[in-house]
């Protein structure tokens, strides 16, 4: 399951573990203009932990998916957009 919030500077989308234990804790995505954060509880610091991607580093997780074991880098238009 997972909820979409749209708020004044990001997009927050929670993800909800479902199903059979043991279940993991939430995982809350905040799409920024300029960044991605990736925040989850971690229960043996009893802290949420919070990882920051860049826009760039967002776009090569996403080709990352769909592509076999390897180093790779995404060629790049003149904006920095991937071709």
């Amino acid at each position: 399951m997972f909820s979409i919030e749209h708020d004044f500077d990001a997009t927050v989308v929670t993800l909800v573990d479902e199903g059979p234990v043991p279940l993991k804790e939430d995982v809350v995505i905040n799409a920024f203009d300029d960044c991605v954060t990736i925040e989850q509880y971690d229960a043996r610091q009893d802290k949420v932990v919070t990882i920051t991607l860049s826009l760039t580093q967002l776009t090569d997780l996403e080709a990352a998916l769909d592509l076999p074991e390897g180093v790779y880098r995404l060629r790049r238009d003149e904006k920095g957009n991937p071709e």
